[in-house]
């Protein structure tokens, strides 16, 4: 068994390491709470738009339909199960901004290592970039 000389490989296998936030613990708090907000809301979404799903099914086995009819009823469950894939994921920008609030690197660009300005953060609480990293990510695409 190889002896370790107490660095782990471990790291090497994560992101990069980001820089350190630019923004105090009492700004941190307020992006954690607005974060943990939309993810409530979110959440709470989720479980309306499953519900509404459950439902289609229980009003599709109730009574026979025409043929149309059950068209746009697998039409409106595809819409709605599009809709809870949608906030899942939703919910997992937000948990991964929630991690890095707790790293203390919440604010800082992952592509440039800049500050995202706080209006930014307002606008988009979960982001990961700057403006002009993503402007510069949708030329790329192109």
């Amino acid at each position: 068994m190889k002896k370790s000389n107490g660095t782990s490989s471990y790291n090497a296998t994560l992101e990069p390491e980001q820089p350190r936030t630019y923004l105090s613990d009492e700004e941190l708090a307020h992006f954690k709470k607005l974060i943990l907000e939309k993810r409530a809301q979110a959440l709470e979404d989720i479980d309306r738009l499953k519900e509404r799903l459950e439902n289609s099914w229980e009003q599709a086995e109730a009574y026979t339909y025409h043929l149309a009819d059950a068209g746009s009823d697998a039409m409106e469950r595809e819409m709605l199960n599009m809709m809870i894939a949608r906030q899942q994921k939703f919910v997992g920008y937000l948990n991964r901004a929630l991690k890095r609030i707790e790293l203390k690197t919440y604010g800082m660009c992952k592509v440039t290592g800049k500050p995202i300005p706080k209006e930014r953060l307002e606008a988009v609480p979960h982001t990961e970039i700057t403006v002009e990293a993503k402007l510069k990510e949708k030329q790329q695409i192109k």
